[in-house]
């Protein structure tokens, strides 16, 4: 960001000066640690529209879990960058109550999902916690890549920040859903589900989430500091 000195610099420089760089650090958008700080205005607007967005994918997209699950995950790895903790909650509640709403008005309903929905929870909250996990012990080994877009720069990290959290989640769903089939309360086919098909959807949504990410910092960050 290119600074901008006032007319009054060669009378006052050192109350300028002051004030520059108070300036530069109210609109800069810090980087070192997880959320990202920005308004309160921007974290509201995020989380409604992640909210929105991931409760109303059942409705809008329909029965293909692969669409549904890679929108939901996305949301999932963008609140974990951008929101902080008191959002994880409905974040990762919202999701499963859309899938459900959906299946009673429009159907098929099932109840081995009401079953395993505390389980959803869980699972949604330990992608967004150990995405958190895995940035913080990146920043502890390399101080130098505090800044998350050179972090997710490098493709080994990328791979670490996406691919560590979704292989949690679908371990854990995966466990579990293996429990209930084997106390014969789900069918196979719901071990299907939360099987690789979990994990594929995570990954593309953590993939989706990385890309609008660096489409932001490219072209609205980027253009703000070069103003």
């Amino acid at each position: 960001m290119k600074q901008r000195w006032p007319r009054e610099r060669d009378r006052n420089r050192n109350k300028s000066d002051f004030f520059d760089i108070i300036n530069y650090m109210e609109e800069k958008e810090i980087t070192l640690s997880l959320p990202l700080q920005i308004s309160e205005m921007k974290k509201f607007l995020i989380f409604a529209s992640v909210s929105i967005l991931s409760f109303f994918a059942p409705f809008a997209f329909g029965h293909p879990q692969w669409l549904v699950g890679t929108v939901v995950n996305a949301c999932l790895f963008l609140g974990a960058v951008y929101l902080p903790k008191k959002y994880y909650i409905p974040l990762a509640v919202l999701p499963s109550l859309g899938v459900l709403a959906r299946g009673l008005v429009f159907g098929p309903f099932t109840y081995f999902l009401v079953y395993f929905l505390p389980f959803i929870w869980l699972g949604n909250l330990i992608l967004i916690l150990v995405f958190r996990s895995v940035y913080k012990f990146q920043l502890k080994r390399d101080p130098t890549s505090s800044n998350l877009k050179n972090a997710f720069s490098q493709l080994l990290e990328v791979g670490s920040l996406i691919g560590l959290p979704a292989l949690a989640k679908f371990l854990f769903l995966f466990l579990i859903a293996n429990i209930y089939f084997k106390f014969s309360i789900v069918p196979s086919l719901f071990v299907q589900t939360m099987g690789l098909n979990q994990l594929a959807t995570a990954l593309a949504g953590g993939l989706v989430a990385f890309l609008l990410f660096n489409f932001y910092g490219k072209y609205f960050t980027g253009s703000k500091q070069a103003s």
